[in-house]
């Protein structure tokens, strides 16, 4: 195959993943090499100081030895197959960046004869760009499940991230769905990782001269859609991942159907899993999911009380972007995963963001004297952000704050009026936090959409 045809068929085979942020990177560029990762140029990924970082987005090879059912390049699609050489790799990677296309390489593979054999190969192209290149672009290495702890710890230091995908929220799942991946090969590697990465920050701590392992840390991604977990299931994984492995970021991707088989969900007729029961208990891949033990966790009730198919005809990508806010309540307004979904409520509410539904679910927390409300207790206002918390805190140092000053500080009082007091006053005719909140939220314009919920 014409290498741009390679380039083609495996950057192809890449699009599915994504997990390619780069963030937290302050590689700089060496004396004599090429690439900085921590100066600026043209867009792809959001780095963590705001800046476009364009990544070459690519898999090493695409010829898969495992066979998971919901994978384009599983070993039994007929597909066109190919494989980079190392030194292929490495010269692309340079042509781009010398012609100022990208700054940074992302890397995955599907697994090419073994998972050592695949990840050695990776291992190859990055040390030969730093090393005989002096490239300090960033780069997102994948890990290759099942693949030896020495080429792990190698790898993290010459990677800037790397990360293991969960791909399915449950084991039973993962063994239905891509019965050739176990358990153990997926979390061995998160674990491991995440144990050298806090070994070396301590070392260096005490020697500064230590090198740098994995700065931008490790993340992960989940399959939203082909298996019948529910969300409050999925939340509970997502907070175990981050509390027992430090990630950095869980990533959600909505299933694509991009095979047919009758184990997947149909994009036409939103079919199930089958032969999983809906009634029996699952095996989250940590723990019990953050559920308490016992607990039934293929659920078909709706937020509504209503019966309701576990997985919706085509994409669902109202579903995917519902658990990034609920991720980030999680990550960044001091929620705990539990309390945004209970027995009652296992799915993400369609129609108001997470924030807004805990707060209509639970409307003895309101009214919100904002004079006298913590910093935790601000964060949970729908319509008061991050920065609107922090700008209250600071101006309550001065003198009481009134509605005029929520306006001048950014805070969205079209939302936050139906929680809040200010010196006793409310901007409401009628009793703030009441029965009726949910179907005023739903009626005002621009309350039910799914762009609610910024961090900035």
């Amino acid at each position: 195959m014409e290498l741009e045809d390679k380039i083609n068929v495996l950057a192809e085979g890449a699009k599915y993943d994504v997990s390619c942020s780069s963030s937290g990177v302050s590689r700089g560029g060496s004396k004599g090499g090429i690439g900085n990762a921590a100066a600026g140029g043209i867009c792809h990924s959001w780095a963590e100081d705001g800046r476009c970082i364009s990544l070459l987005k690519t898999l090493l090879s695409n010829d898969c030895i495992y066979d998971c059912k919901y994978c384009r390049i599983r070993h039994s699609n007929d597909l066109r197959r190919s494989s980079f050489s190392v030194q292929e790799l490495v010269d692309i990677t340079l042509k781009f960046y010398r012609r100022n296309y990208i700054e940074g390489l992302f890397l995955s593979s599907a697994v090419l004869g073994s998972p050592d054999k695949t990840m050695t190969m990776m291992l190859d192209v990055i040390k030969t760009l730093r090393n005989d290149h002096g490239f300090g672009g960033y780069i997102h290495l994948k890990a290759i499940p099942g693949s030896s702890e020495a080429l792990l710890s190698e790898a993290g230091l010459y990677a800037d991230r790397m990360s293991v995908n969960m791909e399915l929220p449950s084991e039973s799942s993962l063994k239905l769905l891509a019965p050739q991946k176990k358990r153990p090969a997926i979390l061995k590697p998160m674990a491991f990782l995440g144990g050298w990465k806090s070994q070396y920050e301590k070392d260096r701590g005490r020697v500064p001269s230590v090198p740098r392992f994995l700065p931008a840390g490790q993340t992960t991604q989940m399959i939203i859609g082909a298996s019948p977990e529910s969300d409050r299931q999925i939340l509970g994984l997502m907070d175990a991942l981050y509390k027992k492995f430090d990630l950095k970021r869980v990533y959600y991707s909505a299933y694509v159907a991009v095979n047919q088989d009758p184990l997947l969900p149909s994009p036409l007729e939103g079919g199930g899993l089958g032969p999983i029961p809906l009634s029996s208990p699952e095996t989250p891949l940590i723990g019990n999911g953050g559920l308490p033990p016992g607990e039934p966790q293929n659920v078909i009730t709706s937020p509504y009380g209503v019966p309701q198919p576990l997985t919706s005809p085509g994409p669902p990508l109202l579903r995917e972007h519902r658990l990034y806010q609920a991720d980030w309540l999680v990550r960044f307004y001091r929620f705990n995963a539990d309390e945004i979904l209970d027995l009652e409520t296992p799915f993400l509410d369609r129609d108001l963001d997470p924030k807004a539904a805990w707060a209509a679910r639970n409307p003895d927390f309101f009214p919100m004297e904002i004079n006298t409300a913590s910093y935790e207790e601000l964060l949970r206002v729908p319509g008061i952000g991050v920065n609107g918390a922090q700008r209250i805190i600071r101006g309550r140092r001065t003198g009481r704050i009134g509605f005029d000053h929520l306006k001048r500080m950014g805070i969205v009082l079209k939302r936050a009026r139906h929680f809040i007091l200010c010196g006793g006053q409310s901007l409401n005719r009628i009793e703030v936090g009441g029965p009726w909140l949910r179907e005023r939220l739903l009626g005002e314009a621009g309350l039910g959409g799914p762009r609610q919920l910024e961090l900035f």
